[in-house]
């Protein structure tokens, strides 16, 4: 029976590896630009950032009615609703550009935040089929299938804008238009899934535990806490990173080749991420995570050369990838099947309500918390320090926990 599940399971891992390769190249895209965009078009540099921040409202304000909508009509139903969202956005995004309109291009990144929350389930997705053996395995690979997304995204933005002698908004145009390309086309792969719709419950099944209990549950209290933390400081600093680099003076395919380097770090180190969880335990996993998080700031605040910019913006995809996936194994194995749509619901919700105030700030520390970018640039990850010294205060405090309640 576990073997004929694992069989289904990685089928469906497949289609998911390829939806987070093809549709997900639009993240990249839209972390590389929109804040630059923004910023020619805000009409206050401090509101740069602010496309970028509305997509990640989209995405928690989208989490709560996503999660049980899909728990009603299945995942397939749920992720072309997503694919949708992200047309939509793009394309209302494209339109702000063209009549030069900061507010409905903004506008178009609450749109696209649809698309960010469906992605956010393609991992617990792929848990819905698999065995207990193969989850961290099959909630790893999905996350390594943002690997070619890290290629696909940055490389789109090189092509269509980086060489354009346009210096206005209108030359990212044609990456929007690219977007919407890859959300009608890769919307189609959800029709391999076979992942069986939940049957409705009977009167008697459990209704499970309310969304106070779960979140007073220690184990998932201090998953969500890490998840939040490592996804939240993950893009204040990757936020700020296109318009750190390009105030310091470098080019936007240097923006885009950062990028790049840093999703590829949040991704290429997935092939192994489930081994190690399964091998060491979550708990490890996640507090390593945090620990090249930290790294990462103070390689940042060491000088604005390309190389640190690099050397940060690796360090931070690793540590995000060591944290977030850690983090979604612990929460997977913490709730009950009948309690998946509302926990992974209020965790999405949570963990997207700190990534929006997270990129809310960045514009605000990189534009307007000093007299030039390097100053802001340091003050985005010196930001990074309370919310670490939270998150592994949480996760030593559940080992110390567990170990008093075995004893």
């Amino acid at each position: 029976m576990q073997a004929q599940s694992d069989l289904r399971a990685k089928r469906n891992v497949v289609f998911l590896v390829a939806a987070q390769a093809i549709l997900g190249s639009q993240m990249p895209m839209n972390f590389t630009i929109a804040g630059l965009a923004g910023q020619q078009l805000a009409p206050n540099p401090c509101l740069a950032t602010l496309p970028i921040s509305l997509i990640v409202f989209g995405s928690m304000t989208t989490a709560p009615w996503l999660s049980p909508f899909m728990q009603r009509h299945g995942r397939r139903a749920g992720f072309m609703l997503g694919a949708g969202g992200g047309f939509l956005g793009a394309l209302i995004a494209a339109l702000g550009l063209w009549i030069g309109n900061f507010w409905v291009f903004a506008g178009g990144g609450y749109l696209t935040g649809i698309y960010m929350s469906a992605q956010g389930f393609y991992r617990f997705a792929a848990t819905d089929t698999a065995s207990d053996t193969y989850r961290p395995k099959a909630i790893s690979y999905v996350m390594a299938g943002g690997l070619v997304s890290a290629i696909i995204g940055p490389q789109v933005v090189s092509i269509l804008s980086g060489s354009s002698p346009d210096a206005t908004p209108m030359r990212f145009f044609p990456v929007y238009v690219a977007a919407m390309v890859v959300n009608f086309l890769g919307a189609f792969l959800f029709l391999g899934l076979d992942i069986p719709k939940p049957k409705p419950p009977a009167a008697d099944t459990p209704r499970g535990r309310s969304a106070k209990e779960l979140l007073t549950t220690p184990t998932i209290a201090v998953a969500v806490i890490c998840a939040a933390v490592s996804y939240a400081l993950m893009n204040l600093v990757m936020t700020s990173t296109p318009l750190a680099v390009v105030g310091c003076g470098f080019g936007v395919a240097d923006a885009s080749n950062i990028v790049a380097g840093h999703v590829l770090a949040m991704f290429v180190p997935s092939f192994f991420t489930g081994h190690l969880i399964a091998r060491f335990g979550a708990e490890r996993i996640m507090g390593l995570g945090l620990l090249i998080l930290s790294i990462s700031g103070v390689v940042a605040l060491q000088g604005v050369d390309l190389m640190n910019f690099y050397g940060a913006l690796v360090l931070l995809g690793i540590g995000w990838n060591f944290g977030f996936i850690g983090a979604t194994s612990l929460l997977s194995a913490a709730h009950a099947p009948h309690e998946r749509g509302r926990m992974q619901g209020l965790n999405d919700l949570i963990v997207f309500g700190a990534v929006t105030l997270a990129s809310l700030a960045s514009g605000g520390l990189m534009n307007c918390s000093g007299g030039s970018p390097v100053e802001g640039w340091n003050a985005v990850n010196l930001a990074m320090a309370p919310f670490l010294t939270l998150a592994g205060g949480a996760l030593v405090w559940l080992v110390l926990h567990r170990r008093f309640v075995q004893a």
